[in-house]
């Protein structure tokens, strides 16, 4: 069996995942129920699309809630760490590649992207890997699915701020 990891997480992520589970083992899962049993009273369930819909829709909410159930009870809360020395979960790097392009993101988990003002790369993405405990100047690489090299330097680490 694999290990469960921890997410870090803000605690503004936090509390929005943990409201949206509530909201989804509550409100949402009654609502489904109730869709299933109005379907269920139209008879006949092999040709009834209501019902099969429903029931698409409650396995969804319902693998949704585990998720989340996860996310939550596996969670590291923290505020990003303001050392910029070297880089860490919550910090915004800006790397340059060979050809010059410049890519600037937040190392935080997917879960904070949705409210982000900036791309979002998770720590065990390639690039977070390849950064990951590096500091500003550092020259470092990762391998692509094809097995070409990519190489960026470290131009600027610092605090996340929405």
């Amino acid at each position: 069996m694999s290990e469960i990891k921890s997410t870090w997480l803000t605690q503004e992520a936090y509390d929005r995942l943990a409201a949206e589970f509530e909201e989804r083992q509550g409100l949402i899962r009654a609502d489904i129920t109730k869709k299933i049993e109005t379907a269920r009273e139209e008879g006949d369930l092999k040709e009834n699309g209501g019902y099969h819909a429903a029931r698409e829709e409650q396995g969804k909410n319902e693998a949704r809630i585990r998720q989340l159930k996860q996310i939550i009870e596996n969670a590291e809360i923290s505020t990003p760490p303001s050392d910029t020395s070297k880089i860490a979960i919550g910090h915004v790097v800006t790397v340059a590649f060979a050809d010059g392009d410049e890519e600037t993101f937040w190392l935080a988990s997917r879960e904070e992207s949705q409210h982000a003002t900036i791309d979002v790369y998770s720590p065990e993405s390639p690039l977070g890997q390849a950064v990951l405990g590096k500091k500003a100047g550092d020259q470092t690489g990762f391998e692509l699915p094809n097995g070409k090299t990519v190489e960026v330097k470290i131009k600027e680490v610092k605090i996340y701020s929405a």
